[in-house]
């Protein structure tokens, strides 16, 4: 594959309007090391200029055999490869240089990346979703008011279709407009009652007034995150509803069937897996009070699959830049710290609670692997890779979702 230079990344950049929003105020600029070949860019409070920045504050270096930049450059990069963030970690590349810059400015890193693509970025394909002017969507929104932990929660709620009820988690740090495609997909709802909603803390979900919660580090523990469904489904009288999560509520699925097998009828648990791990004080782009929610949304767009429809990409990660600040990381205190059932995983009685496992090829987060992990250690479950998917398939590329969905909610019915 043939070398861009410096001066090729510095026009697609100069009339890039992502890039320059992306990378507004900073000074200092990326070095690009391909095998032997080096090039980049130079930026001052903002404005681009020509040539490959020395390094110091500001600058940031990337480097890596060219083999491995090939398949980075590529128009369909494999996973783990398909997002510089990813693939200085997962995929063979490394990075130096400031650790904060990185972090600031990883949108606008990203994007150099995108330019540098033998088509270069990804070209947005009108997405038709079949509504017109002054048509409404399906679901019907409403507030619950639930007791959780003692305090009042306001909790909003969207509905449509009808028969056996199904619950519907949201990853971390989102909420439930992630699931609005399943809601219009009448093969679905004509034998599901759908039933979105927020965590508190989450989209609409505003926080309870009966405490002061912003005096507090938010941590969304297990024992109150299974509370919320169970809640749900007592608070609207649903006989043995199905519970279908995703990251998060993946895990959520599998936490359900062990601890809840009674109350639901089955779980599908979308990028599920037994264990996460990981270290929190690692992910200072989660937390770091000079890093904004852009990064955290960008980040997430690594997670999704170079073919998923790119407007549909965009939704997803907007809904990360949208959320309150803290909850995000608070999230992950379930997914990475406490969540763990590798040693509860063989209770789960399937001819009690019905388990089906999802995986998306382009997760690097809950892996094909952990998926197909957790589908060898419960008896009875079933498993699913979708290829060319991401982290966030019901909303990334709902169409492929639907299609891998189908069979599975169909033995459900049966």
């Amino acid at each position: 594959m043939s070398i861009i230079t410096s001066d090729d990344l510095y026009k697609r950049c100069l009339v890039d309007s992502e890039f320059q929003m992306a990378s507004r105020y900073w000074t200092g600029g990326l070095r690009i090391e391909i095998g032997e070949a080096l090039l980049g860019l130079s930026v001052e409070d903002g404005d681009l200029q020509a040539g490959v920045p020395e390094p110091g504050p500001g600058v940031v270096t990337i480097s890596g055999p060219a083999a491995i930049w090939d398949k980075v450059r590529s128009d369909n990069p494999p996973r783990f490869l398909n997002d510089i963030n990813i693939a200085t970690g997962k995929g063979g590349l490394s990075r130096g240089g400031d650790r904060l810059i990185w972090w600031q400015y990883l949108p606008a890193i990203q994007r150099i990346v995108e330019l540098m693509r033998v088509s270069g970025p990804q070209v947005s394909i009108e997405v038709s979703e079949g509504h017109g002017h002054g048509s409404f969507d399906s679901p019907v929104g409403r507030y619950l008011r639930l007791n959780l932990a003692g305090d009042e929660h306001r909790i909003y709620v969207e509905e449509s279709g009808s028969g056996i009820p199904l619950l519907l988690q949201h990853t971390a740090g989102s909420h439930g407009v992630q699931w609005r495609h399943l809601f219009e997909s009448p093969e679905i709802t004509d034998n599901f009652r759908l039933i979105a909603y927020d965590l508190p803390f989450h989209g609409k979900s505003v926080p309870p007034v009966g405490r002061d919660w912003w005096a507090e580090e938010y941590h969304l523990e297990g024992g109150f995150l299974r509370s919320v469904p169970l809640a749900i489904a007592q608070a609207l009288n649903l006989d043995q509803p199905v519970f279908m999560g995703c990251s998060v509520g993946g895990l959520l699925a599998l936490d359900l069937a062990v601890e809840h097998p009674d109350v639901f009828r089955a779980v599908i648990a979308v990028e599920g897996a037994l264990h996460i791990g990981g270290s929190l004080k690692g992910l200072e782009g989660f937390w770091h009070p000079q890093v904004s929610n852009e990064t955290k949304a960008r980040m997430m767009e690594g997670l999704t699959a170079p073919s998923s429809p790119l407007a549909y990409r965009k939704e997803t990660i907007q809904t990360y830049a949208a959320g309150w600040p803290p909850v995000f990381l608070g999230d992950l205190w379930y997914y990475i710290s406490e969540y763990d059932l590798r040693d509860r995983a063989k209770d789960i009685d399937t001819s009690e609670v019905g388990v089906h496992i999802f995986s998306g090829e382009y997760d690097f987060s809950a892996t094909v692997e952990m998926g197909r992990e957790a589908h060898e250690a419960i008896r009875g479950s079933t498993f699913c890779e979708m290829k060319g998917i991401g982290h966030f398939p019901m909303s990334e590329n709902p169409a492929k979702f639907i299609e891998y969905l189908l069979p599975v909610l169909q033995r459900i019915r049966d």
